[in-house]
């Protein structure tokens, strides 16, 4: 078994859909066993465990946050609470096993959301060909444990809290105890002890004396009576969650019809109103700043050809009165000059010459600028200049009457849209015919959920009442009847028992006899000091450890350091897995604990890349420093790195390629 790919999303402070590759393969050909997950404390490295084990187990998952929670409170302690509750928490886990000689690929998912319905999530199984196996689904709990057995899965699954607890105590923790009786097959012949005693008991009611019998039957009635009402109850519990289901549809009619037949804008009426209100007024000013526009040159803006024509004469006619002073200049300095010249000593001849020459130059220079109408409009400069004045001005309040008709446009329009809103609304007499449907459905809601709690309450106690019942039934039975006519069956059934204990104890003798010696080798492997220990043995009852050195005397364990303790602890699981037969990931959280240099780095050396094909390592940045994981990466044992990035600040975490360093 590999596992492949892990995504998780908006699980713990994962936030969004983040997706880890798992795969040991860098390539076609070679493949390295370590995948190294790096984090700090609190950083969601415990999470991942958790996610492993909730993706393949469910509500059976041991996982380390869950406590005494039930699975509901547990999948909503899950989801990440920075996340709108509606959307969907999701893990899903993609592995790959040998099936009939052929690797088959399975991706597990399961998802809820926040108060998931009837407390539970949801599990799809996707196989090769994209499609969901509803057969996988169904007998899902019964295919894991072929592939990894809840009652082993710690051999495999395991934290550095569960080594340090295991190096600490003098007899394995329950969580150890329960996988060792899985691997030895104890729980076969525990069934076997469990349906003698049943037997038993059963034939011990049979030969109890009248009264006994009186007292068992009363019993009996009594609880059968508790289970008729349990029924009863539990179908009445159905009803009443058919009937609020059915209310909160009713409920969602009588809403949407207050919405559509107008109820929400009817009780919005007054709000609409002050609104229509308002734009009345605001048009009320847009139109009185026109008027005042309307007051001004703005009426001139209905002659602007005459405009333009007055304001091009006057200019025509201002350069002609120019050009005319500029003439007459012209004449006068020629006179004067002409004047000068008849002084001089210059012919009259000559003079006539020049006379002639002047008058032509006068004529042919202002010949184009010969006025050839009369002039009408006799503007001067002032006047000319406020004509412009006017035109600029005049431009202007065209443009703001424009502005204002367009804000006067949309105002109107929003006026009509409020009307029609309006004129949508219920009639009050309607609004109230409405709004007293959608409370009445509210209550009756209400009431109904009143009274599905007050039923599963009672359901509950039932079960509680139940409960007492049957062990008051259990506690009769063993302690007051007395056997007087099955002496035979009681005998044998007593017999069989002491079978099944002699069985139990040379099943357990001849599997640890070869735990034992894993045990011994792994530990000797990973201490790399052959001297200290010559043999180690199981205890068949409490399986705890003892050490023997070379002398066969016993070598206490706390002779050992803590770092040779948490390498025994070490060894103990590595033994395990071993001899379980089943080739599985191994997944370590804080693997290094409180080891020294000497021990960790045997530990990463010899354990870490022959634990398993697939080794998952979780570790902190003072757990597989720098050192170690150069170490790693020399031995070519690391096939994917990645960081769980933490931020303090939104509390979330974020998984990016790569190491601490």
């Amino acid at each position: 078994m590999i596992f492949l790919e892990l995504v998780l999303q908006n699980f713990g402070p994962y936030t969004g859909k983040q997706v880890i590759n798992l795969n040991p393969k860098i390539d076609e050909e070679n493949s390295r066993p370590i995948i190294l997950l790096g984090g700090m404390n609190g950083g969601g490295k415990t999470t991942l465990m958790d996610a492993i084990r909730l993706a393949l187990y469910g509500a059976r998952a041991q996982c380390s946050t869950r406590g005494n929670l039930s699975y509901n409170d547990f999948l909503n302690q899950c989801v990440n609470n920075k996340i709108d509750p509606v959307l969907d928490t999701r893990i899903e886990l993609l592995f790959e096993h040998i099936e009939n000689d052929k690797p088959i690929k399975y991706r597990v998912v399961r998802s809820w959301t926040k108060n998931p319905k009837d407390g539970k999530d949801t599990l799809g199984i996707l196989g090769d060909s994209d499609t969901w196996p509803d057969a996988l689904v169904n007998i899902w709990d019964e295919y894991i444990e072929n592939l990894l057995p809840l009652g082993i899965s710690n051999l495999f699954l395991f934290d550095g809290e569960q080594v340090k607890e295991l190096a600490e105590q003098e007899t394995p923790p329950p969580v150890v105890v329960d996988a060792i009786r899985g691997l030895l097959g104890l729980e076969l012949a525990d069934r076997l002890a469990v349906d003698l005693d049943i037997l038993v008991n059963r034939k011990l009611k049979e030969v109890g004396n009248s009264k006994d019998l009186a007292n068992l039957e009363e019993i009996e009635t009594r609880l059968t009576q508790q289970q008729e009402d349990y029924q009863i109850t539990g179908e009445k519990l159905e009803t009443l969650k058919n009937q609020v289901e059915e209310l909160e549809e009713k409920q969602q009619e009588a809403f949407d019809k207050f919405i559509s037949e107008g109820g929400k804008i009817a009780a919005e009426r007054n709000q609409l109103e002050l609104q229509q209100d308002t734009k009345t007024a605001e048009i009320e000013q847009v139109r009185q700043s026109m008027c005042e526009l309307a007051a001004d040159v703005l009426p001139l803006a209905l002659i602007p050809n005459l405009l333009t024509q007055a304001q091009t004469q006057g200019e025509k006619e201002f350069r002609h009165q120019q050009v005319q002073i500029s003439k007459d200049l012209l004449l006068e300095r020629d006179q004067r000059l002409l004047t000068w010249l008849n002084q001089v000593e210059i012919s009259p001849r000559e003079v006539d010459k020049i006379q002639s020459f002047l008058i032509q130059d006068v004529d042919s220079l202002y010949a184009k600028t010969i006025q050839t109408e009369a002039p009408w409009l006799l503007a001067d400069d002032e006047t000319l200049s406020q004509l412009d004045n006017l035109i600029y001005h005049l431009q202007n309040s065209k443009l703001s009457a424009k502005e204002k008709l367009t804000i006067l446009k949309n105002k109107e329009e929003e006026i009509h849209t409020l009307e029609r809103q309006v004129q949508t609304a219920a009639a009050p007499e309607d609004y109230t015919k409405l709004r007293q449907a959608l409370e009445t459905a509210q209550n009756q809601v209400v009431e109904a959920k009143a009274n599905y709690e007050t039923i599963r309450r009672r359901l509950a106690e039932l079960e509680t009442i139940i409960a007492k019942s049957k062990r008051e039934l259990s506690d009769y039975t063993v302690e007051n009847i007395k056997h007087k006519n099955s002496e035979h069956i009681i005998t044998s059934a007593a017999k069989v028992q002491n079978t099944l204990k002699i069985f139990r104890e040379k099943l357990t003798l001849r599997k640890l006899n070869k735990l034992e010696e894993e045990v011994k080798n792994c530990f000797l492997y990973l201490l790399h000091k052959s001297d200290l220990v010559h043999r180690i043995t199981i205890d068949t009852k409490t399986f705890s450890l003892l050490l023997y050195d070379l002398n066969g005397k016993p070598v206490p364990k706390h002779r050992l350091s803590a770092g040779e303790k948490q390498l025994l602890a070490i060894a103990f699981l590595w033994g395990l897995a071993k001899v379980s037969g089943h080739r599985l990931p191994v997944a370590i959280d804080t693997p290094l604990g409180r080891l020294d240099s000497s021990h960790r780095s045997n530990l990463v050396e010899r354990y870490f890349p022959s634990a398993s094909h697939q080794v998952i390592l979780l570790s902190t940045d003072t757990e597989i420093g720098k050192k170690e994981v150069e170490t790693l990466r020399e031995n070519e044992a690391i096939a994917r790195e990645y960081l769980l990035k933490y931020d303090s600040t939104t509390r979330q975490t974020t998984i990016q390629p790569g190491y601490f360093w």
